[in-house]
């Protein structure tokens, strides 16, 4: 019996470890790490995939900065950010129940409150990131939802592990 409780203990630690939120490119459907998608010349729809856990804006940082290397790859000046979408969500800690309860036992009856908390032991939902990005040469055109590339690259590559 001695011998199962180690195993079992160390499958059952293994079953909580989560992946970490890195900069890598996504080996599968659900991986962690960014995927993109050519959807014609300069155009690009990129998607982020966080582990469990990881704050939303983490996340969206890292598929601009998946956009700016894509830029500075193809050589493009500057891209613009035409449509955002966030899926999932951070989970934000833990939580606390309520519940109450009533028996009736013929001359008897009985009623009770419970009060309840629970923690997230896998780190919380995973939350995804995707930019749909047009990017082009020249002067940069004006606009909030525009970026440099190099400039974006230069701000969010030192605060992510990149």
């Amino acid at each position: 019996m001695k011998h199962l409780i180690a195993p079992v203990f160390a499958l059952a630690l293994a079953a909580c470890a989560t992946t970490p939120t890195v900069y890598q490119p996504a080996v599968g459907p659900e991986a962690v790490g960014y995927s993109e998608y050519r959807i014609e010349p300069g155009r690009y729809r990129i998607t982020f995939q966080g582990g469990p856990g990881a704050p939303a804006d983490y996340v969206a940082d890292l598929a601009l900065l998946r956009a700016a290397d894509l830029a500075i790859a193809d050589g493009y000046d500057w891209f613009r950010v035409s449509d955002r979408f966030l899926q999932g969500r951070a989970d934000r800690g833990p939580r606390v129940s309520f519940g109450v309860g009533g028996t009736d036992f013929g001359r008897r009856s009985a009623v009770g409150l419970g009060v309840g908390t629970g923690f997230n032991l896998g780190g919380g939902p995973a939350v995804a990131a995707t930019l749909e990005v047009l990017m082009g040469r020249g002067p940069r055109p004006p606009g909030g939802d525009v970026y440099d590339p190099r400039m974006v690259r230069q701000s969010i590559g030192p605060r992510v592990r990149a």
